[in-house]
């Protein structure tokens, strides 16, 4: 039986509470969700999922298959944040891609690639679902169609995002709402709002939607 293991970051745990129930528990694989690289150990595949520590040792020679989820049109967008970089360019449909772990980050060869569709309204959290889905939909089709899956080498030119902080949340007073409202999106209420300052204050600004 195929033995499948899910690497999950305890510190960017988003993406562990969409985990389907019938990816848990299936006949059709043994599976371990996991939280420490070093547990990680004689897997025939392993999904790296919202997982930001470097992989490294022997995580890398002791498991047959290692996959990470990428969410840009690579090899353009590799990198932090892709989803929250491309909304801020304007996208509404991006690229999500099941790609080879491979030394170089976001290098690796694609195995699928799918897609998040998005209308502009979402925020944060809607933002996040729909990213789950995407990532969870690649993982289930990579189980159904392995090991028949044959996977291709990233071709084209190659652009990076840098790491989000805390200091790209910020507004600019100047500006309207509707022009930094992708911004407003993509801020994250509790860990990372959006804020501005005026008059040497600093203020945070959060946003929701409202529920008729």
């Amino acid at each position: 039986m195929l033995k499948v293991a899910f690497l999950f970051d305890p510190k960017n745990d988003w993406i562990r509470a969409h985990f389907p129930k019938e990816l848990e528990k299936t006949k059709k694989f043994k599976s371990q969700i996991l939280y420490d690289q070093s547990q990680v150990r004689g897997f025939d595949v392993v999904f790296v999922l919202g997982y930001t520590k470097i992989l490294k040792g022997e995580i890398l020679s002791d498991n047959k298959l290692l996959l990470v989820v990428h969410e840009s049109n690579l090899p353009e967008g590799r990198g932090f944040s892709p989803v929250q970089w491309q909304i801020l360019e304007g996208k509404n449909k991006i690229p999500v891609c099941l790609l080879e772990v491979s030394e170089a980050p976001d290098a690796g060869d694609i195995y699928l690639k799918s897609y998040i569709h998005l209308d502009g309204s979402e925020l944060y959290d809607d933002i996040r679902s729909k990213q789950a889905e995407a990532t969870f939909e690649l993982v289930t089709a990579f189980l159904q169609e392995y090991p028949k899956l044959t996977p291709y080498a990233q071709v084209g030119e190659k652009s990076f995002y840098k790491r989000r902080t805390s200091k790209d949340s910020k507004l600019d007073v100047d500006k309207t709402i509707r022009e930094q409202f992708d911004l407003l999106r993509i801020s994250n209420n509790q860990d990372w709002p959006a804020f501005f300052e005026l008059g040497g204050t600093e203020y945070t600004l959060k946003i929701e939607r409202k529920v008729n």
